[in-house]
């Protein structure tokens, strides 16, 4: 059971770096999709997934109850839908900038591979089938890989809210207008 521990936290890893490069540099500084008329509907639904990572990560990774897990399988099967209508609505989302790059299509698999990896893991650790049914089985004890990966999700969750709050930000003309200001600023701290 503890390799399952292991492979998660690695999925879950590799997940929230190639998630920080496309859903902050490549979505937010490269490409602003939140100020592209075309592209606003894929930052509102950016933005629905960034608030549920955390909740997911807090509720099926970290908490250890029936609540819980039942919670988190909600929001899961609510990502999943809203991944779906990202991937219908991302090649019209992108026409303004000769539409999405094969290559950042590939990243978008991988990075949803590892993400839905992470949770599957997760869910097969916390569910025992027997003849009664499925039962959802609540650790009493745990070991260095379950505590190694609630660590990891404990501290990814920060930057998880970080970066839910600037897709939310991103939203409105006032919010852009910030960002867009001091963008600008460390962009030109960068060039000199």
């Amino acid at each position: 059971m503890e390799i399952l521990y292991y492979l998660a936290t690695l999925c879950l890893l590799i997940f929230m770096i190639l998630a920080t490069y496309d859903g902050f540099y490549l979505h937010i500084y490269k490409y602003e999709l939140y100020g592209r008329e075309d592209s606003k509907f894929e930052h509102k639904i950016h933005t629905i997934r960034a608030f549920l990572f955390p909740l997911i990560v807090w509720l099926l990774f970290v908490n250890n109850d029936a609540i819980s897990f039942w919670c988190a399988i909600t929001f899961v099967c609510i990502d999943s839908l809203v991944l779906a209508i990202d991937a219908y609505a991302e090649s019209d989302s992108r026409k303004s900038i000769g539409g999405l790059p094969k290559w950042e299509y590939i990243l978008h698999i991988f990075a949803n591979s590892f993400h839905f990896a992470s949770e599957v893991l997760i869910i097969a650790t916390k569910i025992q089938v027997s003849e009664f049914g499925v039962l959802i089985h609540e650790v009493s004890t745990t070991t260095s890989a379950q505590e190694f990966f609630r660590m990891v999700s404990v501290n990814m969750i920060p930057g998880a809210i970080v970066l839910a709050f600037v897709h939310l930000i991103l939203m409105s003309p006032k919010g852009i207008r910030i960002w867009d200001t001091n963008i600008k600023k460390v962009k030109q701290l960068f060039l000199k």
